[in-house]
């Protein structure tokens, strides 16, 4: 299935995993096997897989090579992934912060982007999606001390750009726990903790924002290993994507074990965090408590 024009799944990452998942789909129903398919690209079995996963991007010529091996004869049908493979080509919005930003978290951007529902639970930071720019700057020169101000800036720049996508018309619901240390935790001096709980409590008046807070008198809880997100898009195509990072890298999970797993985390932490009601009570009680004006 192409995906709509307009829809809500259209930026490059995507793409190539709708484009990689027909793909894969045409094949098994061909019987052709991911080694057959590579030789006629002349490439590997490997190379397949990684097309198929959606973690590379398309040549047009191998897609046409490829729907002519797998039988798909239709013009129209061959138009519309010929049309989608240089679709899925395409740069996203962030490739102009290309000089800061890492590869492997290029991928969660434009998952993040095309996502209709971001689950995350934080434990030492707010997410990223919901910091003030001058609390997005602590966070940054905490791991780039030495870097030049123009680096930070941009880097700054690049935090704020990704926070477009809940300002959009149709913006994904973001549900997001936090532990209590996370706020409690004085990134960048009082005043910059201030101004980030002010902008917290704004947020959870916004229709598409859920905030929960787990306090330090939950003890124990279901996600002490550490942050972790989930999220899901509006393509039945797509699956559920459970997105971990780490210090020089990432891990993305999408097998059904994984899922079930991080979901039933996440939902066990909804159950122990405070209601969302009671966010912003909790959030004000924090600020005049520790960051009074």
């Amino acid at each position: 299935m192409v995906p709509a024009e307009g829809g809500p799944a259209t930026g490059p990452t995507v793409l190539r995993i709708l484009l990689g998942s027909q793909l894969r789909r045409l094949r098994e129903g061909a019987g052709v096997t991911r080694e057959t398919a590579g030789w006629e690209i002349r490439s590997s079995e490997s190379k397949i897989s990684r097309m198929e996963l959606g973690r590379v991007g398309f040549k047009e010529r191998d897609v046409a090579d490829l729907l002519t091996l797998y039988g798909v004869k239709d013009v129209e049908e061959r138009d519309a992934l010929l049309k989608l493979a240089r679709e899925a080509n395409s740069p996203g919005w962030w490739h102009r912060y290309g000089d800061v930003l890492p590869g492997w978290f290029q991928s969660y951007l434009g998952l993040e982007a095309a996502a209709a529902l971001i689950r995350t639970y934080e434990v030492q930071f707010v997410p990223g999606l919901l910091q003030t720019p001058d609390y997005a700057r602590a966070v940054i020169l905490l791991g780039h001390r030495g870097a030049p101000a123009a680096e930070i800036d941009r880097r700054v720049s690049l935090r704020m750009a990704r926070q477009d996508v809940l300002r959009r018309s149709r913006p994904p619901q973001l549900w997001a726990v936090l532990d209590e240390a996370a706020l409690r935790r004085p990134i960048g001096g009082p005043d910059v903790m201030r101004g980030q709980l002010d902008a917290l409590i704004e947020a959870t008046a916004a229709p598409h924002v859920r905030l929960q807070v787990v306090q330090f008198e939950a003890g124990g809880h279901a996600a002490a290993s550490g942050a972790f997100s989930i999220l899901r898009f509006g393509d039945e195509e797509l699956p559920d994507i459970v997105y971990i990072e780490q210090l020089t890298s990432a891990i993305y999970l999408d097998k059904r074990d994984d899922l079930d797993y991080y979901a039933l985390a996440m939902e066990r932490l909804c159950v122990e965090a405070a209601p969302p009601e009671r966010t912003p009570e909790l959030l004000t009680r924090i600020r005049d408590e520790l960051y009074p004006a």
